[in-house]
């Protein structure tokens, strides 16, 4: 990416691009007219001014710190500014390079990098996923049935199928995440075993034997849930490609992409830019000790494919204009145009759950990615095809094939997440004219 050329703005602790560079090789749409007089890719620029005091007035209502937000279309950066402040007590002006841990926003960056492994032909969506992880291969479903007294039996039974890599990619393997879970049995279980890394650090070889000994949540391939599946897909990629997942990002994405900021651990020389939520926040301090992001040579845990890495809006940006390109940038091709096409279908038709606490309703769910399946439904305006997806620390993002754009923010607010991204897109899409 071009060097941006920033200059501090006076109010609010704010920076903004003094002139957008492109980002991308990808040619604008033609318009069937000239554009309008502060129009730009058909983006309204007094509309896209319109964030600035939007965000001002999430920190004067004490939503967050402060935040990055960026907007591109057609491969042109059209807005990218910070806001308010890195820290609570407001010392330290929100810079554009500041660090966001990414929690589930590293989720689409790990299926891209499975479906990469997919077109080289290192494994298969209908391969079962005990190939590589035998230690699933006898996993059982938990299975609860009332007799005509009214009284409840619980019984573990084997699969109607194996665990495929489809349904890592998809949500539907039948694994949970302990505190959304259902069945206070499994709940218990998954805690227990420190499954998710939140307590203590464990290995994946750990990880998995405890997991093998836990029953699904549902028959694989019946129910989409919200779950640590894309977690137990970075172990089965370790597998595959016989070395640790942050390397295997860091050669597929990170280098040859230019996300120079995204990782798994915080080395101290960055430690000065990673922005904080609000104390008062009352999911922040549990959550803290959930998402450890220091340098740590000695860590003993497993890479956390869904939630572990942590990186700025311009990184992200990088890797959500390749997707938008059809797999390509700058001249490098990451994925062929029908396989990204393929990764942002829905593939949850006719099964139970829904994306609506992440996306809001009328998304599916594809490769790692929730899909918009219309243009009604949403609460926020959006095309047929759009995909997005969030994290639990308040940063999300989406693209938007059909009309070129990518929209990134990038906050720390667990407890109001959902009011915050839906608040960009509305300002996004409200900018946007031709």
């Amino acid at each position: 990416m071009t060097n941006l050329k920033l200059m501090a703005a006076l109010a609010l602790g704010s920076v903004l691009i003094a002139t957008p560079p492109a980002i991308a090789q990808q040619p604008a749409k033609a318009a069937n007219s000239q554009p309008n007089e502060g129009e730009v890719q058909g983006m309204s620029s007094e509309r896209l001014a319109r964030i600035a005091p939007a965000m001002k007035a999430q920190v004067d209502k004490g939503i967050f710190p402060g935040a990055v937000t960026m907007v591109a279309r057609n491969g042109q950066l059209l807005h990218f500014e910070a806001h308010g402040f890195l820290d609570e007590a407001k010392s330290k002006p929100m810079p554009t390079d500041a660090l966001f841990r990414l929690a589930s926003m590293t989720k689409p960056i790990v299926s891209v990098a499975a479906v990469m492994m997919i077109e080289r032909g290192d494994m298969k969506l209908h391969d079962p996923v005990s190939l590589w992880l035998p230690e699933l291969k006898d996993v059982k479903v938990e299975t609860r049935k009332t007799d005509k007294d009214g009284k409840e039996t619980v019984e573990d039974i084997a699969p109607v199928r194996p665990i495929l890599v489809h349904d890592l990619l998809r949500h539907t393997a039948g694994f949970v995440y302990s505190g959304s879970a259902k069945s206070p049995r499994i709940k218990e279980m998954y805690e227990k075993a420190n499954i998710e890394a939140r307590d203590s650090e464990i290995s994946g070889d750990e990880m998995l034997k405890a997991l093998g000994g836990i029953p699904l949540a549902h028959q694989p391939g019946t129910f989409w849930e919200y779950a640590i599946t894309v977690d137990v897909l970075g172990l089965l990629m370790e597998r595959v490609a016989k070395k640790p997942l942050d390397q295997i990002l860091k050669e597929m994405l990170f280098d040859p992409l230019g996300m120079k900021d995204t990782s798994f651990r915080l080395p101290p020389d960055k430690a000065e830019r990673v922005a904080e939520a609000l104390a008062s926040d009352p999911l922040a301090p549990g959550m803290r000790k959930s998402y450890a992001i220091h340098f740590n040579p000695g860590a003993k845990s497993y890479f956390r494919g869904g939630a572990g890495l942590i990186g700025t809006a311009e990184d992200y940006l990088k890797f959500a204009q390749m997707i938008v390109n059809g797999g390509e940038l700058n001249g490098r091709r990451y994925l062929s145009k029908k396989t990204v096409e393929f990764m942002l279908s829905n593939h949850t038709a006719g099964m139970g759950g829904t994306t609506i606490a992440t996306t809001g309703p009328g998304y599916g769910f594809g490769l790692g990615w929730g899909v918009r399946l219309d243009e009604g439904m949403g609460y926020a305006p959006g095309s047929k095809g759009d995909a997005m997806w969030a994290g639990a620390w308040g940063t999300s993002f989406w693209v938007d094939p059909k009309e070129g754009l990518v929209g990134i923010l990038m906050s720390q607010a667990p407890s109001k997440r959902n009011d915050t991204r839906m608040l960009m897109k509305n300002l996004v899409y409200g900018a946007m004219v031709n």
